[in-house]
């Protein structure tokens, strides 16, 4: 052997000692490399949130407030989402965001490693800790389990949130949360909510071009805000459009149409002014019944009963109403009053429209459900329902004289008086309450008692508390809501049938499923004869009584008016066959309207106002089989077939006709005034 190759001997066993070594100290390395990792994997698991709740993804979620026809009047929420499955989605749409952010998210685990790399260089050579390189599953992991921190420590927990989930739900699933759960910018969350606010529209009904600017927005919602940056949202729309052809989700042809596809954006979002009392109404009982968190993030349904138009009507019919009145008082009352109205169906007691106040801007109590004020006459009829339920039918005479009786201190008196300040003598029924005597209902209270009447009110709907002791109960002096007065007229519209005033026709959860459901809830309360003989006296309240400024509608129309002591409350309750509505004026003070601002003159007119603009249908009140129509003499009551030009044709149930009522026995003492005195 020479000397050349022990040389080259040597050379070669240095070599591969040197290289044995090395491959020694990689392994050594790579092993506490991976001792390293899976130290560090285990301490940092230690603190990563459990996955299983994305298996039940149930985020916070909108609550949406509807009229009758099932159009939009609010939403309520925290967060502004509607969860809506993937299968109803375009099928471009979850592609689209696929392209846009994570091109390979149907063949990686859950993280991109190669992409996690290239970000990681990027931001080791920027000295930046940015959030690029994040999958669509490591930004669902970031979304629901992770603080949003930009730190390394936060993306190694993002990784493996995402290497876990990815082997829990299906990618159809991850997308699911993903397109529901994100944030779009202008307060939407989630991809329908972003179609709503952007385009006016759900989800289901986009198309390419506006599937593309949502997909482009995730990425920075306020940069590329279509509202602000339109310039940067068509570039971001081209990049998706680009993204989505390269990944032969679309072809080219069709990713320059969508491009060039015009953009119609949606109508930005109307406060409602027009119904918030209403819409404040409904979210009490909501808040009430199911809780403050439900309201905000429960995403129930909630279908009402307003008329959007109608409801319009009712305010104009307010507003106009108060002007007038500030026309005749402008030079001698220095503030503006309030005025409130409540229409509802006849039938069914669904509300159509209610207004609260004039302004709720300025003031968001709610004189039509919140406020108890006394009703003044409007009160009346319910005292006359419960006496013609009894003997007494419209041509029963009571003595309308000067009348004593003991006043609410020891030794004092009280003498009611007729807002004329006359006594007429001999009255009808029927009289009396069209022209309002308040002398002739007190001594009507007094006869049947105030207990039945207290019983009828309860039973027609008022819950408020009813004065039982005081024949003032006569003329209306325990206070009531002008909705629960005006629901209880429903009855007399409706043969007798009370109907429970009703704002809300159904509830429901996220899911769809009924949790509510306030179907017409109808009580026959009054004989249907004593309805309609109610009905038909008032009747002659607007055509010649009280009332006379509600003349106007094409149907039949009865009501009420009411005004209380020093002109503090005006009223109008009417009704015609199919439409109950109450108005209501005064001064949350409690001051006077000024001098002869009665119901009739105040009210009534904003009643016809509204009435005017609902449709009906019907023109007549329906006349039950056993009422009859006689001519009767104004002045005794009695049945006058041999002069009909001077008598007054009244309804009566058969059972009850006048001569009928002659015949027995002192001839209705109570006419004379003798009893109850």
């Amino acid at each position: 052997m020479t000397a050349g190759n022990t040389s080259d001997n040597k050379k070669r066993t240095w070599v591969w000692g040197h290289v044995h070594i090395s491959l020694f100290l990689l392994s050594i390395a790579g092993l506490l490399t991976l001792c390293i990792g899976v130290i560090l994997y285990i301490f940092l698991s230690l603190n990563i949130p459990d996955i299983s709740s994305l298996g039940k993804y149930n985020p916070p979620t909108t609550t949406v407030i509807l009229d009758r026809y099932g159009r939009q009047l609010d939403t309520i929420f925290t967060e502004n989402r509607f969860v809506v499955p993937i299968d109803s989605m375009p099928k471009d749409l979850p592609l689209a965001f696929v392209a846009a952010e994570d091109a390979r998210f149907f063949q990686h685990g859950g993280v991109d490693v190669l992409s996690t790399l290239r970000a990681l260089i990027n931001n080791l050579r920027k000295g930046e800790k940015g959030q690029g390189g994040s999958t669509i599953t490591q930004q669902v992991a970031r979304a629901l389990l992770l603080s949003p921190e930009k730190t390394y420590t936060r993306k190694v927990k993002e990784a493996i949130l995402a290497y876990r989930i990815d082997k829990v739900l299906s990618k159809k699933e991850i997308l699911h949360i993903y397109l529901n759960q994100i944030y779009f910018g202008e307060g939407a969350y989630g991809v329908d909510a972003a179609a709503r606010v952007y385009f006016g529209k759900r989800a289901a009904e986009l198309n390419l071009a506006e599937i593309a600017i949502l997909a482009g927005l995730p990425q920075a919602p306020s940069r590329y805000s279509p509202f602000k940056h339109f310039d940067l949202t068509k570039q971001r729309q081209a990049y998706v459009l680009n993204r989505m052809a390269e990944e032969g989700y679309i072809t080219a042809s069709m990713a320059r149409k969508a491009f060039a596809r015009p953009l119609l954006w949606g109508a930005p979002s109307e406060s409602n002014d027009e119904s918030r009392y209403f819409i404040e109404y409904v979210k009490k009982y909501i808040q009430t019944k199911y809780g403050v968190q439900t309201l905000l993030e429960g995403g129930l349904t909630v279908e009402t009963t307003l008329d959007p138009e109608l409801q319009k009507a009712a305010n104009e019919a307010v507003r106009r109403g108060v002007a007038k009145w500030v026309v005749r008082r402008t030079k001698k009352m220095a503030n503006l009053p309030q005025a409130a109205l409540v229409a509802m169906d006849a039938g069914s007691g669904e509300v159509r429209a209610l207004v609260g106040g004039t302004d709720f801007n300025k003031s968001q109590f709610d004189r039509a459900t919140q406020a108890k004020r006394q009703p003044g006459s409007a009160f009346k009829p319910i005292v006359y329902a419960a006496a013609l339920e009894r003997t007494f039918t419209p041509a029963s005479i009571i003595l309308d004289e000067p009348l004593a009786l003991p006043g609410g201190k020891p030794g004092t008196t009280w003498e009611p008086k007729n807002f004329d300040g006359r006594f007429i003598g001999p009255t009808t029924l029927q009289y009396a309450l069209i022209h309002s005597r308040n002398v002739v209902t007190v001594k009507l209270l007094q006869e049947i008692g105030i207990e039945p009447v207290r019983r009828l009110a309860r039973d027609l709907g008022i819950s408020s508390p009813i004065n039982n002791q005081n024949l003032s109960l006569a003329l209306g002096a325990s206070e009531v809501s002008l909705l629960e007065l005006t629901g209880s007229y429903t009855a007399f519209a409706n043969g007798g049938k009370a109907s429970s005033p009703a704002l809300i026709a159904k509830v429901l959860d996220r899911n769809g499923n009924i949790l509510e459901s306030f179907s017409s809830r109808k009580r026959q309360v009054l004989a249907e004869e004593t309805a309609y003989l109610l009905t038909n006296i008032m009747q002659g309240v607007i055509e010649g009584g009280t009332g006379k400024k509600a003349i106007g509608l094409p149907v039949d129309a009865a009501g009420k008016t009411g005004t209380t002591d020093t002109f503090r409350d005006a009223w109008f309750i009417g009704y015609t066959p199919e439409v109950v509505c109450g108005v209501w004026m005064g001064f949350d003070k409690m001051l006077s309207l000024g001098e002869n601002e009665t119901g009739g003159l105040a009210c009534a007119p904003v009643w016809l106002d509204f009435m005017q603009h609902v449709p009906m249908r019907t023109e007549h009140f329906p006349v039950p089989e056993n009422i009859v129509f006689l001519p009767i003499d104004m002045e005794t009551g009695k049945f006058n077939p041999a002069n009909t030009d001077k008598s007054t044709w009244m309804a009566f149930r058969k059972d009850r006709m006048p001569w009928l009522e002659q015949q027995e026995e002192g001839d209705n003492s109570f006419s004379s005034g003798e009893n109850g005195q």
